[in-house]
This record gives C-alpha cells, structure tokens and sequence, in this order.
C-alpha cells in the first residue's frame, strides 16, 4: 500500500495542476484588463481635453455610428495580434474625440461644470461598485447574455428612431435604458473574466471602456434632463 501514494499524490497534483494554471491566466487577464483599461481611459481623457481646448466639432451620428462599429469591427479581428493594441487606441482616442464637444456642450451651461462632475463621479462609483460586487462575491452573470444581447437591439432602434423622427421627449428615457444596460454589461463582462469564459484582455477592455463611456453620456443627459437643461 506504502508503494501507491507516490503514484496517488503525482496524480492528485496533476488533477490540481490545471486549477492553479487557470488561476493563474484568470489573474492574468484581470491584471492586463485593469491596466490597459487605465491607460485606455487616460488617452481618451487626453483627446477629449484636446478636442475641448480646440473646440472641435462633433463628427455627427452618421459619422460616429461608422467610426464606432468600423474600429471594433478592426478591434476584434486583430484581438489576438499586436495590432489589436493599436486599434485599441484609435477606437478609445475617437470616442474620447467625440466626447470633447459634448462636454464643451454642458460646460457653457450655468451648472455646467457641476452636471459633468456629478455625472463623472457617479460613473467612478457605479464602475468599481459593480466591478466589486462581481468580484467579492464571484457570482456567475453569464445569464444576463440574453437581456444583453435584446437590450442591445432594443436601444439601438430607440436610437435610431430618436435620430429619424426627432423624438426629444424621449432621451431621458433612453438614456436610463443605457444606463441599466451598461451596468448589465459591466457585471457580465467581469463575471465573465473571473469564471474563465473571456481569456481576451483586449476584448473586455473594449467592453468595459465602452460601458464607461455609455454610462458617463447616460449620466450626463439623465442629470441635465433633470436640472432642466
């Protein structure tokens, strides 16, 4: 019997071998997500100051909605190469680039400079709140795919039907449905890390800035809406 633990114990190591590994990579993404998702939301803060100080125009729906899906379209397909770095960059420079104008927008506002403070600062808590929870308490998100993936649908046709038919009244509202879905977003794609369904840090950087993004906007219509501006 004394003969067959030596055997046993290789064996028991080599069952938990691949528990550790995938430990270990699980960490590895959550560390390069993290930093390259601060450096992402440097650079876009640094073209967005730019874009402010030479009061650039925004580029218009038509423009964005084209320069939005052609560089992730070109994030995805270089996200396993060097080059999807690069077009990291460009997708988050153009956004920070179109997010300029809007806030010189509220900035000429009265309370304009307490709207983007509000609305900067409660993205901030609603991000590491979320990301938090999901961490601490390693629930498993993954069944908020299928609200995702409608919520997506549902929203870009709000838009879209915004953008034809002028509906002004109705952007508050939307902009509390991209809220709700960026907070969604924010809880699956963490879970998603941590349980070891995303093994690409470029792909959730992407959808974690993007999130970002569509929370502090959201935020900044929602506050301004109310404040009556």
């Amino acid at each position: 019997m004394a003969e067959q633990h030596p055997q046993s114990f290789r064996t028991t190591a080599q069952a938990a071998s691949p528990v550790r590994t995938s430990g270990i990579e699980i960490n590895r993404v959550l560390r390069n997500t993290y930093l390259l998702l601060g450096m992402t939301l440097a650079w876009s803060a640094a073209v967005a100051g730019g874009a402010m100080a030479l009061n650039l125009p925004h580029p218009g729906f038509i423009l964005m909605l084209a320069g939005f899906f052609g560089l992730l379209f070109a994030v995805h397909k270089t996200a396993n190469s060097a080059w999807g770095l690069f077009w990291v960059f460009a997708f988050t420079g153009f956004l920070g680039y179109t997010l300029g104008p809007i806030l010189n927008l509220y900035l000429q506002l009265p309370n304009g400079g307490t709207l983007v403070t509000s609305a900067l600062a409660t993205t901030a808590v609603a991000f590491v709140g979320l990301s938090a929870y999901a961490l601490i308490t390693r629930k498993d998100f993954s069944f908020l795919s299928g609200f995702l993936v409608v919520g997506f649908f549902v929203l870009m046709g709000a838009v879209l039907l915004s953008w034809l038919f002028d509906l002004s009244g109705f952007h508050t509202a939307i902009s509390a449905g991209f809220v709700l879905f960026a907070s969604a977003a924010i809880l699956w794609q963490t879970s998603a890390i941590i349980h070891g369904g995303e093994t690409n840090y470029v792909l959730a950087t992407v959808l974690l800035y993007t999130q970002i993004y569509n929370l502090f906007v959201s935020l900044l219509q929602i506050f301004g809406a109310l404040g009556e501006d």
